[in-house]
């Protein structure tokens, strides 16, 4: 029986994922900054530990309290929607300590174990805005673009030592908490002259047909978890899967020769 540990488990997709991982027999370590147990289901196979990535006492005593792990899921992050223009540096700094450098420390904490047993994975969750442009959300396209491309070269770190690294890339999901859980944060960044152009966007959203579910994030993560093909991205949601197909063939159009990696 493997086991895996899953970041940002209180809401959304690592809820999600932790129900689903659960169902198919694994064992599961889900973790959140406030821990709450009524959120999954009772389970011998369920282990609930508070975690705050951001703070490297929290990762290194999550880490030893969970124990050998055989999967990493690194789910947790915050949202950003706002203009960049009136969005402070500290804002910004506040997005990439949770998206981009509590990754990279939850990886740095599991790559030891992972070494020594010459097996494991880690499974990054990014985003569909790294696949193509969306406005309002730079900073936090910024966190996530970061994360592709630092998992992309883990990857290439890690495989001679028997570790797998991936990439789930969900698309937009309007029933998660992006938006509610970052209320505080967003305050005051779509000023005056921005507010035509944000109500047009915000519009856009609401209009789209195919959208990203927390099942099929849950679903992505279990196939990354267990894939043994050397694939990197693994896009969740119809939207994002679209997304993919479009660049996919934006690429073989305008370069050839080009590969894209991973896929």
């Amino acid at each position: 029986m493997k086991t895996a540990l899953i970041t940002g488990c209180s809401s959304g997709y690592g809820l999600e994922t932790a129900r689903y991982f659960l169902a198919l027999g694994w064992k599961v370590i889900a973790t959140m900054r406030l821990p709450r147990a009524d959120l999954l289901p009772g389970s011998a196979n369920l282990r609930i530990l508070p975690l705050d990535v951001t703070r490297p006492d929290s990762v290194a005593r999550a880490i030893d309290d969970a124990g050998p792990i055989d999967v990493l899921v690194n789910n947790a992050g915050i949202g950003l929607f706002g203009a960049f223009e009136a969005t402070p540096m500290q804002t910004v700094r506040e997005v990439f300590e949770t998206n981009t450098f509590g990754v990279m420390a939850m990886c740095q904490a599991v790559i030891p174990q992972f070494r020594g047993r010459r097996a494991g994975t880690i499974v990054n969750v990014t985003s569909s805005a790294t696949l193509a442009p969306f406005p309002l959300v730079a900073a936090y396209t910024a966190s996530k673009t970061a994360i592709e491309g630092f998992t992309a070269s883990l990857a290439h770190e890690l495989n001679a030592f028997g570790i797998r690294v991936k990439l789930v890339e969900p698309g937009y999901g309007p029933s998660t908490s992006f938006t509610s859980n970052g209320q505080s944060r967003m305050q005051g960044l779509i000023p005056g002259p921005y507010e035509p152009f944000a109500q047009s966007v915000i519009s856009g959203f609401g209009a789209i047909k195919a959208v990203t579910r927390e099942t099929d994030v849950a679903l992505e993560v279990w196939r990354a978890a267990n894939d043994l093909t050397g694939q990197l991205h693994f896009p969740a949601g119809a939207d994002a899967v679209a997304l993919t197909h479009e660049k996919r063939a934006w690429v073989e159009k305008n370069a050839p020769h080009a590969q894209v990696m991973g896929q």
